[in-house]
């Protein structure tokens, strides 16, 4: 993957969201945010209920943050983020939003935007992996439409939160699976064949390539983004995978107990994201792509991170920013 910059683990500093360093693939969220006073400040998770979302929330609300949690599903969002330990129930709030239906994100932003409130960290978590194809909106991938699609629009759509918070962090999740190939530009739908794991590898390219153009348009205005590997976990993620396949791959043995040492538990898989949200080693840069609490040393495409965007604006008819490069 490349050599970790100068801006990864190991450098002090208590500038910006405050805290300490010294971090890596074993550290978790709560660890990562250990000392950082979070008060005052808003957070919006998607798919903050689940999987590594639920961990992120559970360590930004405890850290004092208010921490916004948009569910496809609100009343198991509820109730899976209820049996947090030590969660302040009034730190976290639920919402409706399936980012498979552009009407649905622009209802969640419209309401949003009406309270009036600005957003310090985006945490764009939500996503599916290696799914049956799939079709959702006008005839997107699902996999694009839900991981990279929904989640652009959401973030233009409530690019005025953003903005106004003077100084918001945007947080993307991806994957190794990444590669600059992945984008299919002349079937991104994938209509001429279908393959789950590159239309996975092309969303999660889509994610890495959105963080960079973000961060590009946004940081004139003190909005920087990230996009982030958080590891390999087992959690809700992999509902599409058989057992076969995940004994196959040497994930986990013929009774589903896992076998592969590098797999981290779900309160490590979410620190890279809290860091990416909240250190002060990552002020005054951005749009870099980070792993193990550190940013990896790859190279940057602003053409290709263009290039989606204004495909992503088509495809959504939102762009915050009426940019065409």
């Amino acid at each position: 993957m490349g050599a970790r910059a100068g801006v990864g683990a190991g450098a002090g500093g208590t500038a910006g969201f405050g805290g300490t360093a010294g971090f890596g693939s074993r550290s978790t969220a709560e660890e990562v945010l250990r000392g950082i006073d979070l008060s005052g400040r808003l957070a919006l998770v998607t798919g903050g209920y689940s999987g590594l979302g639920r961990e992120a929330t559970a360590a930004l609300a405890r850290a004092g943050a208010r921490v916004v949690v948009p569910a496809r599903r609100p009343a198991v969002a509820r109730a899976a983020l209820a049996g947090i330990d030590g969660l302040e129930v009034d730190g976290v709030e639920v919402d409706e939003l399936d980012l498979a239906d552009l009407g649905s994100v622009r209802a969640f932003a419209d309401r949003f935007l009406a309270s009036g409130r600005s957003i310090d960290i985006m945490m764009n978590n939500a996503g599916i992996m290696a799914c049956p194809e799939t079709r959702v909106g006008p005839g997107w991938e699902a996999q694009f439409g839900v991981n990279h699609l929904g989640h652009y629009a959401l973030v233009n759509l409530l690019w005025p939160a953003i903005r106004r918070a003077g100084g918001a962090r945007v947080v993307v999740l991806t994957s190794r699976a990444q590669h600059p190939s992945a984008i299919r530009w002349s079937d991104p739908h994938f209509t001429r064949g279908y393959d789950k794991w590159q239309a996975y590898a092309q969303a999660k390219r889509a994610n890495v390539l959105f963080a960079e153009r973000l961060d590009t348009l946004g940081r004139e205005v003190g909005v920087r983004a990230f996009s982030v590997h958080p590891g390999h976990i087992l959690t809700p993620l992999q509902r599409h995978l058989s057992r076969e396949e995940m004994v196959a791959a040497g994930w986990v043995d013929l009774d589903g107990n896992l076998v592969d040492a590098e797999f981290k538990t779900p309160e490590q898989g979410a620190a890279t994201q809290v860091w990416a949200a909240t250190s002060p080693q990552l002020a005054g840069t951005g749009g870099r792509y980070c792993e193990d609490c550190a940013v990896v040393d790859q190279e940057l495409d602003p053409e290709g991170a263009a290039r989606l965007w204004t495909l992503s604006a088509e495809l959504t008819g939102v762009d915050a920013f009426g940019t065409r490069p």
